[in-house]
């Protein structure tokens, strides 16, 4: 029946359902399978099988994770070939979430998957000061900055391309590997370091994983919270303050030879959903507007998914479930609430 109406009486449905009272959740409020962005990165994982266990144990509804990655992702949304998007790090994609906004045909119901995010170029700490435990000597003490790696292109050596340095990018199809190539180019690292994209998310950790636990240089970029950052003690190298108006520059420029790079903002990681597929499911849009993170619940799940061999995050999930009621309850009817705890 909801495929049938206008957008205008859409709106107007989820209107209602945001303003019933929680008595009135029932079922499942759309028919079709909801599809989460399969995003390749831990914390995706998490949020989605938080999220689809939710809606499927709270309302019965029909849930599938689909892999894709971010721009993919952010143009099928719009489509409507994917509904929800557990994760989006705005920074990075300001351009195209604006566009996609811009349509008509995306919204953010207002949840927050995780606040206080950070990204940058990484060491580890021995580099710079040493680690007596472990016997290293510190190679890089005059190590700070982003513009320091020059003068240590032989101590990062890239096995394959032995004149430079090797830097860890993003894998290609996330926007942060975009970001970092021009970043790499507005710097000047490219004439000293290659560009590294390893092929998946798990090979980027397996990399900078790697040569910590064999106390041997690495340079790359990572982001927060995550298990690696978590678990590995590494130090954010330094760049020029954060600035907007550099940022768009650069974020809107085909290539970052000649231009200003900044430093990532620490930022608020969103929900975006398709705006029709928001209004037909009110009650799950509701859920998706309360829904909030910090950076140190979500850290605490990615340790659990390491350590559990977790790679869905299904078993964290259900262990966030389980010990975190008073968070999650706050975003779901009692009704609905009851059910999942009847599930758990």
């Amino acid at each position: 029946m909801l495929k049938n109406l206008t957008a205008g009486a859409l709106v107007a449905v989820a209107a209602l359902a945001f303003s019933a009272p929680p008595a009135a959740a029932a079922g499942c409020p759309v028919k079709d399978t909801i599809k989460f962005s399969g995003l390749d990165w831990a914390s995706n994982h998490f949020h989605v099988a938080v999220a689809s266990y939710m809606v499927e144990k709270g309302w019965g509804c029909k849930s599938e994770s689909i892999p894709t990655t971010t721009a993919p992702s952010l143009n099928a949304l719009a489509k409507g070939d994917l509904h929800i998007s557990m994760e989006i790090w705005y920074a990075n994609n300001r351009e195209i979430w604006d566009k996609m906004k811009a349509t008509g045909k995306v919204m953010e119901p207002g949840g927050v998957s995780i606040t206080g995010a950070v990204q940058g170029f990484y060491v580890p700490r021995y580099l710079i000061e040493g680690d007596k435990k472990r016997g290293i000597k510190a190679a890089a003490p005059g190590l700070k900055s982003v513009a320091d790696l020059a003068k240590y292109t032989k101590l990062f050596e890239d096995p394959e391309e032995p004149s430079k340095g090797r830097f860890y990018n993003c894998k290609i199809g996330w926007n942060c590997e975009r970001v970092n190539t021009k970043k790499m180019q507005a710097y000047g690292l490219d004439k000293t370091f290659t560009n590294f994209r390893p092929g998946t998310g798990e090979a980027l950790a397996a990399a900078i994983a790697s040569a910590y636990k064999r106390g041997k240089a690495v340079v790359a970029y990572y982001w927060g919270p995550t298990w690696v950052l978590g678990k590995y003690d590494m130090v954010m190298l330094k760049e020029p303050e954060y600035n907007e108006e550099i940022w768009k520059k650069l974020d809107k420029a085909k290539s970052g030879k000649g231009m200003k790079a900044t430093a990532y903002p620490t930022i608020k990681v969103i929900i975006g959903m398709n705006k029709k597929f928001a209004a037909a499911a009110g009650p799950i849009t509701q859920m998706l507007s309360k829904y909030h993170l910090d950076g140190d619940s979500v850290a605490k799940a990615l340790v659990f998914m390491k350590e559990n061999r977790d790679k869905t995050g299904a078993k964290a999930a259900a262990d966030f479930l389980k010990n975190n009621q008073t968070i999650w309850t706050r975003w779901v009817p009692a009704d609905v609430a009851a059910k999942i705890k009847a599930s758990l």
